[in-house]
């Protein structure tokens, strides 16, 4: 078994499926929600054991929600220009315009927290539910993830992890997909 995937069960997995996971996840009361840290090249490999722990947590009465970021990514891409047409939009502008463009607009005009907001549970328990954010390096190089979680403080009330693609950088920073200087200022768990 990876390193990842015994992480993934024997540490995450027992918390989850616990009554309520809250206490175990999160020190905040209002951010009941943890980083799972695993490495990029692990990304295929993660999603097979998200697929598995998903039917177990589900066989044990909790009500699994994945978002996937790619999706969201992709719903805010869309809102400004279909898909297909940002292939141009970057042959004409070029590659740093296009990221600024994308950048800009999960920060303000197709807010990433809004989307992923938009997909949580609509009436959220948290004693069953638990919320599953993955595909989070579809948003490499345009967006960091340590905006996402400062914004959605407040906002998740049932047991949330989000699965980032990076490595550690001492005790808690973080370099998103292993490349990007590291983030030191990460207050969720990391698994």
């Amino acid at each position: 078994m990876s390193s990842f995937a015994d992480r993934l069960k024997n540490q995450l997995e027992p918390i989850l499926a616990s009554t309520d996971p809250r206490p175990a996840l999160s020190a905040y009361h209002d951010m009941p929600y943890a980083l799972f840290r695993y490495d990029p090249e692990d990304e295929f490999s993660l999603r097979s054991e998200l697929t598995m722990l998903q039917t177990r947590l589900e066989q044990k009465g909790k009500r699994v929600t994945r978002i996937s970021l790619a999706e969201c990514l992709e719903a805010a891409m869309a809102s400004l220009e279909p898909l297909e047409d940002w292939y141009e939009v970057e042959r004409r502008q070029g590659t740093e315009t296009v990221i600024e463009t994308i950048h800009a607009t999960l920060a303000a005009e197709a807010p990433l927290v809004d989307l992923v907001g938009a997909r949580m549970p609509s009436d959220p328990d948290p004693l069953r539910d638990v919320v599953l954010i993955n595909r989070a390096g579809a948003l490499y190089p345009v967006y960091r993830t340590f905006s996402l979680l400062e914004q959605l403080k407040g906002q998740v009330v049932v047991p949330a992890v989000l699965f980032y693609p990076g490595t550690l950088d001492g005790a808690a920073g973080l370099k998103f997909m292993g490349v990007l200087d590291a983030e030191h200022n990460y207050r969720p768990k990391i698994f």
